[in-house]
């Protein structure tokens, strides 16, 4: 089979088990964190997701900041992630009809881009997520990055870990935009390596967010390196 027929096949069971997936959310309300994991392990195995995973998690930290190339690093991190994410969406993908109660009923964090009143309602959500208990997801870059460097940070994850003082644990991903492509639109099994980075406490006037950036620049370009992807 090609990458491409893979791909294909991956899209279609997708929007095939991403509909059950609604269905049981909309049925089993109190179990929605349970069957979004449940379907996280299924796409492990049907995309033959090899995990290899440094340092370990910190279940303390309320955001987790994670560089973003592919719709596997929302599959690895549901997987991996004990505690139920709030992650942080574009309002667009909750505007698609059906498929937009993949964000609605787990309530996740949608945001409009470039709209400033969004972010008294990013700021709002958020609180209401982290009064819950749920940890805060992130792409800081604002979008995917195919690159060998980390596209530079957008404000929103800085707003957010001051106001509130939270507990950030940056992430890194390495080796999902070359599993999965949407661009090329192919496929193919094979290896993740996942990074759990030291947690660092978001203080105003602090050099955290350069630090933390210049931090996840670096474990990214080695790990290229070192794993040869």
């Amino acid at each position: 089979m090609t990458d491409k027929i893979k791909a294909y096949f991956t899209i279609v069971q997708m929007i095939i088990t991403v509909s059950i997936v609604i269905i049981l959310m909309f049925i089993f309300k109190s179990k929605i964190h349970y069957i979004r994991q449940k379907w996280a392990k299924l796409q492990m195995i049907l995309l033959g997701i090899e995990l290899q995973i440094e340092g370990k998690p910190d279940l303390d930290a309320n955001m987790l900041m994670i560089n973003h190339q592919s719709v596997l690093d929302i599959i690895i991190l549901e997987y991996l992630y004990a505690k139920n994410i709030s992650w942080i969406a574009k309002k667009e993908i909750g505007d698609i009809p059906w498929f937009g109660y993949i964000l609605k009923l787990p309530n996740m964090i949608q945001v409009q881009r470039e709209s400033k009143s969004s972010l008294v309602k990013l700021l709002k959500d958020s609180k209401i997520a982290l009064d819950n208990n749920r940890p805060i997801a992130i792409f800081p870059e604002g979008t995917r990055s195919n690159t060998d460097k980390l596209r530079k940070f957008k404000a929103g994850a800085k707003i957010i870990a001051e106001k509130f003082d939270l507990k950030v644990q940056p992430i890194i991903l390495i080796g999902t935009g070359k599993l999965f492509d949407s661009k090329k639109l192919t496929q193919k099994s094979g290896k993740v390596i996942i990074k759990y980075l030291p947690s660092v406490q978001a203080v105003k006037k602090s050099s955290w967010w350069d630090d933390t950036q210049k931090l996840m620049n670096e474990e990214y370009q080695k790990g290229l390196l070192e794993y040869d992807i």
